[in-house]
């Protein structure tokens, strides 16, 4: 993690373990973890192979 993203992170009070638990939760949709979502909330798949749900959202599980 860079030093800007930790910074970042530290003055937005929220504490890595919760980050962490944000980026681990998954989609109803395709099933994939957040973070393998993009700021579009479409889902780029998971090691380097494409996401084939149709998934365009993010919706928790």
């Amino acid at each position: 993690m860079t030093s800007e993203t930790e910074s970042k992170i530290t003055d937005s009070k929220i504490l890595l373990s919760e980050l962490i638990l944000h980026f681990r939760e998954k989609c109803k949709i395709c099933g994939h973890h957040r973070i393998m979502h993009n700021e579009l909330n479409v889902c780029e798949g998971v090691m380097n192979k494409p996401c084939t749900s149709g998934c365009d959202g993010f919706v928790a599980e």
